[in-house]
């Protein structure tokens, strides 16, 4: 493997080499191998567009100008394939077009360069659009050569470290992150439609809160203090909530957590958070289905779509489970019938489950569920009936003390939504923040903190409202069928290369 390295870097080295001489040459004919104010009149797949009626062997006198990156050279340049964000144009470089000088140009052209083309439109007698080029740019010239064009970017380290490689080569990398875009697009429209505002709130926090996570930890000099990434911005968009800025209100934003990576985890990730007055986690449950399968119908033309082996199915609604039920249902342990945190954590532990030293009942039960239960989770589902005392910010449950209004979507066996009704008893937020605090001072160091400035905020009085959380990535990988969240991160986190 190493000697291999050495000859990939060495022949990488030798194409440098052959291209700074080609780019010495360029700067001796006087041409700028770097130029600037090339405004290109028509994208690739605008001209497919435009001229596909047009017959093979037939010309225009129609002159257009394109860009893009040189992707393949044939017969000594006088075919080019050239590709910009849309699409492919052949381009055709002939002495009958090009002055002497441009001829000259084309001699020192390589794969990956970026040009500029002027010229005139025809089909070739085989049916390809093409450009007879009259004048050629240069406008990047390449100093390094692109991955072999048929094995492609094979490392899948390289295609994440270098993401401009993997996008220059893959077209359904390429696909996924504008997929991505659009999904946000379409998020962002249907909220603004249904009357929520769009807001940002912090990302440097004085107290860490808003979920159960370990920050990251970070030092403003001028301050002297000490602040924390955000791990949710859950508690300043309740804020706004009190101070009535909106009854309906969205962040979509980052979240930094301090945590493991998986093909499920980022260290940063993004996610969409809403807040809604005079509403609660049915509500919720309705707004989750609303937007997830809206936007896999506007963006995939349906709410039927495949994830590797399996095919899900979007269309509301989507069943509604306690979590106790499933369990009982999965593995044959009730639960509900055990009383104390000892009975729980050996229930929990001849499941299989791993629990934390200490574990509370609501802990125990959420290991078993996520032992025995999540991975068989495919079709989409609401679960509910989460434990009060891992839930720090739901509201109670009203049939059952040990139980809070919350519920968590699963899709392919994964969390993709997590949401409340929102506690807006500022003494009940208090005895909370406190018991997580105890947590704290026993070991747990995701337990969420007390935020003083928080409760103070709700004493002052916060509406009955219902909370929602949708995690961004896996809703893409989910609507794109990408196997890893690195799929659809553009610059997903990486150990640095030693």
């Amino acid at each position: 493997m190493a000697e291999e390295r050495e000859e990939e870097e060495s022949g990488r080295t030798n194409y440098r080499a052959q291209r700074l001489d080609k780019l010495a040459q360029l700067k001796a004919l006087g041409v700028d191998p770097y130029a600037d104010g090339f405004v290109p009149g028509a994208r690739a797949a605008e001209l497919d567009a435009k001229y596909k009626t047009l017959a093979a062997g037939a010309e225009t006198p129609d002159r257009v100008k394109v860009a893009g990156r040189i992707r393949a050279l044939r017969n000594s340049g006088m075919f080019i394939d050239l590709h910009d964000a849309t699409g492919k144009i052949q381009v055709f470089c002939h002495k009958d077009h090009l002055a002497p000088d441009a001829l000259a140009v084309l001699k020192l052209l390589d794969l990956g360069d970026l040009i500029g083309v002027e010229g005139v439109i025809r089909r070739t007698p085989r049916g390809e659009l093409t450009v007879n080029a009259h004048a050629l740019t240069v406008l990047a010239k390449a100093l390094l050569p692109l991955p072999e064009k048929f094995h492609g970017l094979t490392d899948i380290e390289t295609r994440y470290r270098q993401r401009y490689l993997d996008l220059i080569m893959s077209e359904e990398s390429r696909a996924t992150l504008r997929q991505r875009s659009h999904i946000v697009a379409v998020m962002r429209r249907l909220l603004i439609e249904r009357g929520f505002l769009e807001v940002e709130t912090p990302m440097l926090h004085a107290v860490p809160g808003g979920a159960s996570a370990k920050p990251f930890v970070t030092h403003h000099n001028a301050l002297d203090l000490e602040l924390y990434l955000r791990i949710a911005p859950e508690l300043h968009l309740k804020r706004l909530m009190v101070g009535g800025l909106s009854d309906k209100l969205f962040e979509i934003n980052r979240n930094f957590r301090n945590e493991g990576i998986s093909p499920r985890h980022n260290p940063e990730f993004t996610s969409l958070e809403l807040y809604q007055a005079f509403a609660d986690y049915a509500t919720m449950m309705e707004m989750t289905e609303y937007l997830i399968a809206t936007i896999a119908r506007e963006v995939l033309g349906t709410m039927r779509i495949p994830y590797g082996k399996h095919t899900i199915e979007l269309a509301p609604p989507w069943p509604r489970k306690s979590m106790a039920e499933l369990v009982k249902v999965k593995a044959g342990v009730d639960f509900l019938s055990l009383h104390d945190a000892v009975a729980a954590r050996d229930a929990a532990r001849k499941l299989g489950a791993e629990l934390p030293k200490g574990a509370s009942w609501g802990q125990a039960l959420e290991a078993a569920f996520a032992a025995k239960v999540e991975d068989t989770l495919i079709q989409p589902v609401h679960v509910t009936g989460f434990p009060r005392d891992i839930s720090p910010l739901a509201k109670p449950d009203l049939r059952d003390p040990r139980l809070v209004e919350r519920f968590e979507t699963f899709v392919n066996g994964w969390e993709v939504a997590n949401a409340f009704s929102e506690i807006n008893d500022p003494l009940d937020q208090r005895e909370r923040f406190e018991a997580q605090m105890m947590a704290r001072d026993h070991g747990d160091e995701e337990a969420q903190r007390l935020d003083e400035d928080f409760v103070t905020a709700l004493e002052y009085g916060m509406p009955p409202a219902g909370g929602l959380g949708i995690g961004i990535d896996r809703l893409v990988m989910l609507l794109t069928d990408s196997p890893s969240i690195r799929d659809v991160i553009a610059f997903p986190t990486m150990r640095p290369k030693g």
